[in-house]
C-alpha cells in the first residue's frame, strides 16, 4: 500500500488542515527512520530500485515559495487516513510475495500492484481525479509544445463508475492482459526505435480487441449497458467526477466542472486507461531521459488519447460515431483512425443511451452536465456575478467563433471595475485544429476560423499573457473590439484601450490584486503565477 501511494503522490504537495499559511510537504524515500534527518533516496523514477533493503517512507517539510505553475496540493489528513484504511487493509485480500523492483516488472502496475484489489486503486484515484490527471498537465512531461499538442484545447473527461462492470475494473481482465498493457521505457539516449514503436502498436492493438471482445460478451450476456449510468456522478459529493482541460498552446490547465461550451471532444476514462496514463507521463517519465525517450511517450500518448475518446463515442448512435470521427481527424492518415476505431467489432454496436435530438454529442454531455455531481461548474459560472449587459457580452464573445479570435492570447485576466464593482475574469482562447494526430507541422493544420473563447469567472491558467482592465460600462464595447480584431495592429490597439503592459506604472497594483482574488478563490490550490509568457510589453 505504501508504495502505491508513494508512485502516486511523489509529486503532490502534501498539507494537513485548511489554515490561511499551510505547511507544505513532500513525499519521500530515506535511507533513514523517523528521528533522524532525511537521507534521500535519489532515483530518476519514483519505482527505480532504492537499492537497499530496509528504507523508510517520510514526508519531507517544503519550505518553498508556492509556485501556481506546478503547484498540485493534496490533503493528508486524518480523514484521507482514514480512507486509505477502508480502501487497503479493511478489505479482504493476500499478498503472498511483496513485487520487486525489475524494470520490466516495477514499470507495469498491472503487474505490480495485482494483488491490490482493483477497486480500491480506482477508487483512490477517482477520489482526487482533478489531482490524478492534474500530475501529468502540470508535472514534468508537460512542458513545451510537442508534449501538449497530443491534447486538444478544450474538452471535458468523465469516468467510468466503479460499480459497474467493466473490463478496466476486472482484476482477471487486467492481469491477462498485463503484458499487452506494457507501456514505452525507453534507454535515456538511445535513438527512436521503430522496431520497438512497432511492437507497442501491436500490443496495444491487442488489448483493444481483446477489451472489445469482452464487452460484447458483457453486452451480450446483458451484464453491461452502455446508459449513462455506467459514468461515475460523484456518488452526489465528490466535484472529481467532471473535469475540464483546457490547453494554452505550451502550457495546461485542469479544473473540476464543465467549464465552457460544448467541446469539440469528450473523453471517459476507466481504472485502467487512468493508470496506464499515469505511469506513462508521471511515474514512467525520465526528465533526464533521451529524445527517443520523449518521442516515445508522445507517441503512445496519441493511443491513450484516442482510447479515451472511442470510450466515449461508445455512447453515441452508431451512426453518428463516423461522423464525429471523421470531424476529430480531419486530415489525419486512414490508418490512424483505422488503428483504433473501424477494426473494433464493438463500435457498431447500439448504444443505450436513448436521444431526443439530431445533435446527441451535444445533447449526452447537456444531460451528463445536469447529472454529474459538480459538473455545472458554478465557479466558474460568470452568470453569478456579472450584470446582463456583462453577461450578454460575454457570451457573444463565447459564440462567435472565428479568425478574430485567433488575435487573443491563449490565457487573458480581465479585471472589471467601475462603482462598487472590482471582480477578475479569465478569458480562454481555444485554437482550432483539423487534427492532433501528428507530432510536428502543427502550424499547418491550424483551422483558424474554429478558434472560439471561453469566459470564465475567476482564474484559470498559470501563465496570464496578458492583463485587461476594463470598466462595467465598457465591457459590451471590449466584446465588440474583440470581435472586429483583424490583424495584429487591431490587437495592438486593443491593448491600448484596455490592456495593462508589463511597464505600466500600475501593472504591480494590478498583479497583487489578482494575486489576492486569487487566494480567495482557490485557497490552498493557489499559487504565484508565472509572467515569463506575458505577452505586452
Amino acid at each position: 500500500m505504501s508504495r502505491y501511494l508513494y508512485e502516486h503522490l511523489f509529486l503532490a504537495g502534501l498539507y494537513f488542515d485548511d489554515a490561511q499559511n499551510p505547511a507544505w510537504f513532500r513525499l519521500v524515500r530515506s535511507h533513514t527512520p523517523p528521528g533522524r534527518n532525511i537521507d534521500l533516496i535519489g532515483s530518476r523514477r519514483p519505482y527505480d530500485d532504492p537499492r537497499s533493503s530496509e528504507f523508510y517512507y517520510r514526508l519531507q517539510r517544503m519550505p518553498i515559495t508556492v509556485l501556481d505553475k506546478r503547484h498540485m496540493p493534496y490533503r493528508f489528513d486524518k480523514a484521507r487516513m482514514d480512507h486509505y484504511r477502508r480502501l487497503f487493509l479493511s478489505t479482504e485480500y493476500e499478498v503472498q510475495k511483496l513485487p520487486g523492483y525489475e524494470h520490466k516488472l516495477a514499470a507495469n502496475p498491472f503487474k505490480t500492484f495485482r494483488d491490490i484489489p482493483v477497486r480500491s486503486r480506482y477508487e483512490f484515484l477517482l477520489e482526487e481525479a482533478q489531482f490524478s490527471i492534474m500530475n501529468f498537465i502540470k508535472g514534468p512531461v508537460c512542458r513545451g509544445e510537442i508534449a501538449l499538442d497530443v491534447i486538444e484545447d478544450h474538452f471535458w473527461v468523465m469516468f467510468t463508475d466503479p460499480a459497474r462492470i467493466d473490463p478496466e475494473h476486472d482484476a482477471q481482465f487486467l492481469a491477462e492482459e498485463a503484458d499487452n498493457l506494457r507501456l514505452p521505457t525507453a534507454s535515456t539516449g538511445t535513438p527512436v526505435d521503430l522496431v520497438t514503436w512497432k511492437r507497442y502498436a501491436r500490443a496495444e492493438e491487442r488489448f483493444l480487441s481483446a477489451k472489445s471482445d469482452y464487452m460484447s460478451q458483457q453486452l451480450d450476456g446483458n451484464e453491461r449497458r452502455l446508459d449513462i449510468d455506467a459514468l461515475w456522478d460523484g456518488d452526489g459529493r465528490n466535484d472529481n467526477a467532471a473535469l475540464t482541460i483546457f490547453r494554452h498552446f505550451d502550457s495546461a490547465s485542469v479544473v473540476r466542472g464543465f467549464v465552457g461550451d460544448t467541446p469539440k471532444t469528450a473523453w471517459v476514462i476507466g481504472y485502467g486507461l487512468l493508470e496506464r496514463i499515469h505511469y506513462l507521463l508521471v511515474a514512467g517519465f525520465d526528465v533526464y531521459g533521451g529524445v527517443s525517450h520523449q518521442l516515445e511517450s508522445r507517441l503512445y500518448m496519441d493511443f491513450l488519447r484516442m482510447e479515451a475518446e472511442f470510450n466515449f463515442l461508445m455512447f453515441m448512435p452508431p451512426e453518428n460515431r463516423t461522423a464525429l470521427l471523421n470531424e476529430w481527424y480531419r486530415g489525419a492518415r486512414k490508418s490512424t483512425k483505422d488503428h483504433f476505431f473501424s477494426r473494433s467489432a464493438v463500435f457498431q454496436r447500439e448504444s443505450d443511451v436513448t436521444f431526443t435530438t439530431d445533435k446527441p454529442k451535444e445533447e449526452l454531455l447537456q444531460r451528463l452536465r445536469q447529472k454529474i455531481y459538480g459538473a455545472i461548474a458554478t465557479p466558474y459560472d460568470y452568470r453569478v456575478t456579472a450584470s446582463e449587459p456583462m453577461v450578454a457580452a460575454f457570451e457573444q464573445m463565447e459564440q462567435n467563433a472565428g479568425a478574430h479570435n485567433s488575435y487573443m492570447p491563449q490565457v487573458s485576466f480581465v479585471n472589471v471595475i467601475g462603482g462598487k464593482r472590482d471582480e477578475a475574469y479569465t478569458i480562454v482562447r481555444n485554437a482550432g485544429y483539423s487534427n492532433i494526430a501528428q507530432v510536428f507541422e502543427e502550424q499547418k493544420r491550424r483551422l483558424v476560423e474554429e478558434d472560439n473563447l471561453t469566459v470564465v469567472r475567476g482564474f484559470i491558467g498559470a501563465y496570464p499573457n496578458s492583463f485587461f482592465q476594463v470598466n462595467e460600462k465598457q465591457v459590451p464595447l471590449f466584446a465588440e473590439d474583440v470581435a472586429k480584431l483583424a490583424s495584429t495592429q487591431d490587437y495592438e490597439q486593443l491593448l491600448d484601450r484596455y490592456g495593462v503592459r508589463r511597464n505600466a506604472p500600475w501593472f504591480w497594483r494590478v498583479s497583487d490584486k489578482f494575486q489576492k482574488m486569487y487566494r480567495q478563490q482557490a485557497s490552498t490550490a493557489a499559487g504565484l503565477f508565472d509572467y515569463n509568457r506575458y505577452h505586452p510589453r
